[in-house]
């Protein structure tokens, strides 16, 4: 589905350059849920911000379902975005003037899609994640669980192609990331959704079944769970995070 080439990302002027990312290569599988882990300037919302076209590369490509997602004109990237990639952030950015099944229909309203059509099509992924009920309600009226999953379900409603998290969980108690995680977990394993998570903590990063550790830009090595238990695999990111050394006060 997704495979990232050789990408480069460079900040600053010629006499100041900063180099974000330094050759970063990897592929992800459809249907695969990978977490990417690093210290702080690391490079992994860099990355992200790159394969989600909200920044460019400086060298490389990345091609999403065999598009060269680095050559697109200006003028599509608002459009890309809306149709296939799905978002999930910290803070949820439910609209409080929209009902929920309006948040989660918001882009596929932006896109001109028939509003039956969108209906139907909401109802769908609602009744996937367990939150008919609460459609026609406003976001201050629902817990902050079903806000979790009306934001998920926004992730999904367009049959995107790839869903991105950046420290989904960050803003989260243990409670609440613990759910969040599970929901996600649901999205891969039960709706087939292509995850990648941007995240610090090591307990979020053992839901995934691979992860990838950056390191000043590069990528440091990686982990897959296979068919081991999620603790197990949890004690092993810890190693790993040890290796990269400097404060590991930033990433776990």
């Amino acid at each position: 589905m997704l495979q990232v080439q050789n990408i480069e990302k460079y900040y600053g002027s010629r006499n100041n350059v900063t180099k974000a990312l330094d050759r970063v290569s990897f592929d992800v599988a459809d249907g695969e849920f990978m977490a990417v882990m690093g210290a702080s300037g690391s490079g992994k919302t860099t990355l992200l911000n790159c394969i989600s076209t909200i920044d460019t590369v400086s060298a490389g490509n990345i091609f999403l379902d065999g598009e060269n997602i680095a050559e697109l004109p200006a003028g599509e990237l608002a459009r890309f975005r809306r149709e296939r990639l799905g978002f999930v952030f910290q803070d949820f950015n439910l609209l409080d003037t929209l009902t929920i099944e309006e948040n989660i229909g918001l882009a596929l309203s932006l896109n001109n899609r028939d509003a039956d059509k969108v209906q139907r099509q909401v109802q769908k992924v609602a009744g996937q994640l367990g939150i008919t009920d609460i459609l026609e309600k406003f976001p201050w009226q629902v817990s902050g669980g079903q806000k979790q999953r009306a934001a998920c379900a926004r992730a999904l409603v367009a049959g995107q192609s790839l869903i991105l998290a950046d420290e989904p969980t960050g803003a989260l108690d243990s409670k609440a990331s613990k759910n969040l995680l599970e929901i996600m977990t649901q999205m891969n394993q039960e709706l087939e959704a292509t995850i990648i998570m941007v995240t610090h903590d090591a307990y979020s990063a053992s839901y995934a079944s691979r992860v990838l550790f950056l390191k000043d830009g590069s990528v440091f090595n990686e982990l897959i769970k296979g068919g081991r238990p999620r603790p197990v695999f949890y004690h092993e990111i810890l190693d790993v995070l040890a290796l990269l050394g400097g404060d590991i006060s930033d990433v776990i």
